[in-house]
């Protein structure tokens, strides 16, 4: 495709804080962002050109929307895959519908992956109670259930450490869901990728991600030398899979790090958490690649800026202590402008990096 020159607009699905960080890093670049989104409170729109407050199934609305872009991404994958296809129709969208449809259904995207010689935990689709028994016996336990669609930060999940639990684990998540063993690993990462209209595909180093509460806490670059031995099989699948799919834009897939090698957990077709340290972490981050990739331009470098870096996500009341993080030398700080804290709640984050290359 042509390059869209700067003063086109971008139409950004969903109202949140990685929404934000691509208005903030669309308008670096000299280009406009429309976001659209039903919700009362929109941090996006706080560094969007514009707002449209409204359902993603209102097709007056989606057309005016249409009209007045160039582009449309979207911001996380919760979104109903309909309005997006129906856009698709009028509108340039990255990554497509396929991408989000796949990414979507825990199931799909498991059996996606298998095919393309990826290898997730041990798993079982369960539709049923009765479903659910037969999963356990062939699955095992200990093991998680989750739901095929919705979900995220630990949430639509239960675990199952014995078969006792199934009939509380039903009752927590229902279906349709998926049961997974539970994988013994060593540590949490993931490999965060570009792609772009032409094929060409930039990888930035795997993180080493830190979870408490099923929340991310912490991403840390470069990895510990466990995940390093095995970020080109990891980085290979995902490169395979946005092949695959005829991703435009950012893709991450999560990895566990075990004694057989990397096993997938899952993938989501847009910018990342776990990729907020390369705002001040590398040389372009997530977000402008992102940008740069759905209005075909040239992808920019994913070299590191120091020789370590970390990404702390504030949860919660965390974020209170903002005023000794900006008093913090090499310390970056950055509020999504959410009014409401809640336990739970990524309200921003903090990275810091030493060893500048400069």
């Amino acid at each position: 495709m042509n390059p869209l020159p700067p003063g086109s607009t971008i139409g950004i699905l969903g109202g949140g804080q990685l929404g934000r960080m691509i208005a903030t890093a669309a308008a670096q670049l000299g280009y406009r962002t429309h976001v659209l989104a039903p919700d009362r409170e929109s941090v996006a729109a706080q560094t969007a050109s514009s707002l449209t407050r409204a359902d993603y199934h209102n097709r007056v609305v989606l057309a005016d929307f249409a009209a007045q872009c160039d582009v449309v991404t979207y911001e996380f994958e919760n979104i109903a895959a309909e309005p997006v296809e129906w856009l698709a129709d009028r509108v340039p969208v990255h990554p497509s519908p396929t991408s989000l449809r796949v990414a979507q259904d825990r199931a799909a995207e498991k059996s996606f992956v298998e095919d393309l010689g990826g290898k997730p935990a041990r798993w079982a689709p369960v539709d049923t109670r009765a479903a659910l028994d037969a999963a356990i016996e062939r699955i095992g336990t200990p093991a998680i259930l989750k739901t095929t669609r919705m979900g995220y930060d630990g949430k639509g999940q239960a675990r199952i450490s014995d078969p006792s639990e199934a009939d509380a684990a039903w009752e927590a998540v229902g279906g349709p869901a998926v049961l997974e063993a539970l994988v013994p690993f060593t540590h949490e990462f993931s490999i965060i990728l570009v792609r772009g209209h032409d094929g060409t595909i930039v990888s930035y180093p795997p993180a080493w991600n830190e979870h408490v509460d099923g929340i991310l806490s912490r991403s840390t670059v470069p990895a510990p030398a466990e995940i390093a031995a095995h970020w080109t099989e990891a980085a290979a699948l995902t490169g395979r899979i946005a092949d695959a799919l005829g991703h435009v834009g950012v893709l991450t897939c999560e990895f566990f790090a075990t004694a057989d090698g990397p096993v997938f957990n899952e993938m989501a077709p847009r910018v990342h958490n776990s990729g907020h340290w390369t705002i001040e972490g590398a040389e372009t981050s997530q977000f402008e690649n992102h940008v740069r990739a759905i209005l075909g331009l040239p992808l920019g470098s994913v070299t590191l800026t120091g020789r370590h870096v970390t990404m702390d996500n504030l949860i919660g009341a965390e974020a209170d202590g903002w005023a000794d993080v900006l008093a913090e030398v090499g310390a970056h700080l950055h509020l999504y402008g959410k009014r409401e804290v809640r336990p739970g709640r990524k309200m921003g984050h903090v990275t810091r990096v030493t060893g500048h290359s400069d």
